[in-house]
């Protein structure tokens, strides 16, 4: 990827919904004219994860974009709504590689408990690591089950970042629908990660 931290251009929201679909269309190139436009949010959302990592952590936030960036090129003939579907994609693909790198390190003992995990109101909610990212996440997955919508609005506020407007956006429902299965996804996952204790 040869997009630099730098500042791009400015580039209007327009310009990047039109790159996104004609890369969802099936071209290859858009997808290299449009990162350097993303980067630094993909950067930011990466960031929101890494900082709170053991010091011994090996994943660095830009491998961590530049993993997401190699995932996106097999990515074919996605129909992209907006800037916010978009970051959702991005959101959902760092999840899938931090719980994929927190399992390859071994966080979870065989037979151990998921520790106790703190939802916040803020839109970036607790930097969860290690075995505490893999109760989340399995937590999500049982969530998913019982409500699909409740468990993307959690993973788009709680792994991307994304506020409640570009999460209703990325989902294309309202506002206060979004506050609404917040306010329950949160309340159903206490429960559920402090029963795991």
């Amino acid at each position: 990827m040869s997009a630099a931290r730098g500042e791009p251009a400015p580039v209007s929201v327009s310009e990047v919904t039109r790159l996104l679909q004609v890369w969802g269309s099936g071209d290859q190139a858009a997808l290299q004219q449009l990162m350097p436009f993303v980067y630094n949010e993909l950067h930011r959302l990466a960031h929101h994860y890494m900082t709170a990592e053991a010091s011994d952590q090996t994943l660095q936030t830009t491998a961590l974009v530049h993993e997401v960036y190699l995932r996106l090129v097999d990515v074919k003939n996605i129909d992209w709504q907006s800037r916010a579907h978009f970051y959702g994609i991005c959101a959902r693909l760092m999840r899938r590689i931090l719980v994929d790198f927190a399992r390859s390190r071994n966080y979870q003992k065989r037979g151990g408990h998921f520790p106790h995990i703190e939802l916040e109101e803020a839109a970036t909610v607790s930097l969860a690591v290690g075995s505490e990212l893999l109760a989340v996440d399995e937590a999500l997955k049982g969530l998913a089950s019982v409500d699909a919508r409740k468990s993307a609005v959690v993973e788009l506020r709680f792994f991307g970042g994304l506020t409640v407007e570009e999460t209703a956006a990325a989902l294309g429902v309202s506002v206060e629908t979004v506050m609404r299965d917040w306010k329950l996804a949160k309340a159903w996952l206490l429960r559920e990660l402090s029963s795991e204790k």
